[in-house]
């Protein structure tokens, strides 16, 4: 009977979407305190493939970027740390006293082959973890390119996030040698 071996330590990555450029920042140092230093960021992009998040955010037009963290985690966290992200944006909501959400802060982890980020929302290709929070397996990694599935988000299936992906996965598979 084979044995169970321990997981390998994956690359924290983290998508942060808001209305104002502020917030961005407010999030990261909040970001920080938890989980360390950030080794990578992502340019702002527009976000603009849904109008999802939009009504939630207060009609805000939208800009996303990614950060990763230098510190590798244990991919069995990723659950806690979505629920400590859900708390987080609403520790910001406080702070900065809106009346509705103005950060969405997404948790993911990258390893060699795939992408996979935290989410709430159940669907058939997504992978329960525990206290309700799922696993959804965003993309692949080729050698040397980004494949695409099925269900991957919108956004993601763009080549504009992917150039930061690639380096973000260069990165850990540089610190796992």
């Amino acid at each position: 009977m084979a044995e169970p071996k321990s997981f390998k330590k994956r690359k924290l990555v983290m998508g942060v979407m808001a209305g104002e450029p502020e917030i961005f920042s407010v999030t990261q140092e909040e970001l920080v305190n938890l989980w360390g230093p950030i080794d990578l960021e992502s340019d702002v992009f527009p976000f603009t493939y849904t109008d999802y998040y939009s009504k939630q955010m207060g009609g805000a037009s939208l800009m996303r970027k990614f950060i990763s963290f230098d510190t590798l985690i244990a991919p069995e966290t990723l659950s806690e740390i979505k629920m400590t992200t859900n708390q987080i944006e609403e520790k910001i909501k406080t702070k900065l006293q809106s009346p509705h959400r103005i950060v969405n802060i997404d948790p993911g982890l990258i390893n060699d082959s795939s992408l996979i980020m935290a989410t709430v929302k159940d669907f058939a290709h997504r992978v329960p973890l525990q206290q309700g929070i799922y696993g959804h397996l965003e993309f692949l990694f080729g050698k040397k390119e980004i494949r695409i599935l099925g269900w991957t988000y919108p956004d993601f299936k763009k080549k504009t996030y992917h150039p930061f992906f690639l380096k973000v996965r260069k990165e850990y598979l540089d610190q796992i040698k």
